[in-house]
């Protein structure tokens, strides 16, 4: 009977012994794993790379309108890129619309690329790009590698090559600035033009 007691609280001493064992081992695996650097950045950014965007709109159309109501711009793109850090937007094959309030004729713009900085209302535009203005029976277009494009002011410039081809000629320029609402083009400088006269 007496050896039955002592037999009885030596099993319940090894499974304390064990509990404690068991115990003390989970603390020291979990002060190791807490040793470990916490990872700053997120999980799902860190699978796709710094260069990859955050989300991505498919047939992308951008609308905005001034202070009283009208139309300002028509912006489509077939994929545009999101990048929240930067506060930007990479847009594929962009074409625009500008409207003015003194004509009915937009002015159409469109490039093979684009950025977009969202806090600043600037896009910027790439490769061959093209400006095309329809003014009554007349159609100038300008053609250069970059351009401009700022809502917030209705301006539109660049410091390159600028080739505008009108009905009656060809002028070229570096650089170039035009006030949208206005409807009027500034040429900065080394301008050439050839026209053919009217007869």
């Amino acid at each position: 009977m007496i050896s039955g007691i002592f037999s009885g609280d030596s099993g319940k001493r090894r499974i304390r012994a064990l509990a404690l064992a068991i115990t003390v081992l989970a603390t020291v695996f979990l002060m190791w794993q807490s040793d470990e650097p916490v990872s700053t950045g997120d999980a799902a950014s860190e699978l796709r790379g710094p260069a990859e965007p955050d989300g991505f709109v498919v047939g992308g159309r951008y609308r905005s309108w001034d202070e009283q109501g009208n139309l300002q711009i028509i912006l489509t793109s077939p994929r545009i890129e999101q990048f929240e850090d930067t506060g930007t937007a990479r847009l594929s094959e962009p074409e625009a619309r500008l409207f003015s309030q003194d004509s009915p004729e937009p002015w159409l713009v469109n490039a093979d690329e684009g950025n977009l900085r969202q806090g600043n209302e600037q896009l910027e535009l790439t490769g061959n790009v093209e400006l095309v203005r329809q003014q009554d029976a007349r159609r100038a277009i300008l053609e250069t590698e970059a351009l401009t494009l700022d809502n917030k002011h209705g301006t539109v410039y660049t410091d390159r090559p600028v080739t505008i081809t009108e009905p009656f000629g060809v002028t070229r320029s570096t650089g170039m600035k035009a006030w949208i609402n206005e409807r009027v083009l500034e040429l900065n400088s080394r301008v050439e033009g050839q026209y053919e006269t009217v007869r």
